[in-house]
């Protein structure tokens, strides 16, 4: 039995493999690939250290990192993805496969998937103009016009970040209200370059390269119009890939794990968990880095002095 199993290879799961390495925790890690989310960003600007790295990139400086440390106590399952997790006397076993896994503990950090617009051009155009993360990528779209959906306080925070350096920014909504608070609404809305669309959806993305236009129908009165854009940020929810353990630990309404925030732990004793699928208010590469090293330093404290 391993004293630790890691699921996920973004930021929170390499974080905290590292860790486990460095503590000489005898691990399992287990991961389809490296990077999360980020991967398929073009250039992440805000990776402490890092001035500029790819998607890609980032997830071979994750992998590389991890290989040169893990030496013999982490032991990698690279391309193997988690099918499922069960309780058993002394800990858990996960799945992949018909191969199972028995581990003491389970550092479970497989993130959050981001809801895509499903729409003509909506796949087309990903990572050619459509992009999910304003902190990462809002720099290359600078003097540019560009488009936010979303009104939540994820689309208003985006569009804040976006005023910064955007001769214009778009803000729609489908329904008749926005979301977010309405404090944040008003400060937005105050800046001559924000503007609001509510009761408007996109249904088309058009462009060659890259986004050139985007195509909305306005609900109330079902007539459609096109403006010109040249970045479509998209703010309409994450997915937290948490349903390998949504019947052994508490989750949100949003099916975020519910953790400690001093700790990571979970409702499960045995589990805790770290990264964009935690209830935790922000949601970022460093954030999530710092998760799982928080989380490791309880699982070390947990397994070897607790003496569990």
């Amino acid at each position: 039995m391993y004293e630790l199993a890691i699921i996920g290879g973004g930021p929170a799961g390499v974080a905290g493999a590292l860790y486990a390495a460095r503590k000489k925790l005898k691990t399992i890690f287990i991961s389809e690939s490296f990077g999360g989310q980020s991967y398929e960003s073009e250039d992440i600007q805000n990776w402490v250290g890092t001035p500029h790295i790819s998607g890609r990139d980032f997830g071979v400086a994750l992998e590389k990192h991890l290989r040169e440390y893990a030496s013999d106590s982490v032991e990698l399952r690279v391309g193997e993805r988690a099918s499922k997790i069960e309780k058993v006397d002394g800990g858990y076993e996960i799945f992949v496969g018909t191969q199972g896994y028995k581990a003491k503990t389970i550092l479970f950090a497989t993130g959050s998937s981001r809801r895509k617009l499903d729409i003509p051009g909506g796949k087309e155009f990903e990572n050619k103009g459509i992009v999910y993360c304003a902190s990462c990528d809002g720099p290359l779209f600078a003097g540019k016009n560009v488009a936010v959906i979303g009104g939540g306080n994820a689309g208003f925070e985006t569009a804040a970040q976006l005023l910064a350096y955007c001769p214009s920014v778009t803000i729609f909504s489908h329904s008749d209200r926005f979301k977010a608070d309405e404090l944040t609404v008003e400060k937005i809305l105050k800046n001559p370059n924000a503007k609001a669309m509510l009761n408007c959806e996109p249904v088309e993305i058009k462009g060659d390269k890259f986004v050139k236009s985007l195509v909305y129908k306005n609900n109330k009165t079902g007539e459609t119009n096109e403006i010109s854009v040249d970045g479509i940020f998209v703010e309409i929810g994450l997915i937290p890939n948490t349903s390998l353990v949504e019947t052994l630990v508490d989750l949100n309404q949003f099916k975020q794990i519910k953790i400690d925030p001093r700790t990571q732990k979970t409702s499960a004793s045995g589990i805790w968990a770290a990264g964009d699928n935690t209830d935790v208010l922000y949601h970022q590469n460093n954030i999530a880095a710092g998760d799982g090293v928080r989380a490791l330093e309880d699982i070390y404290m947990y397994l070897r002095v607790s003496g569990n």
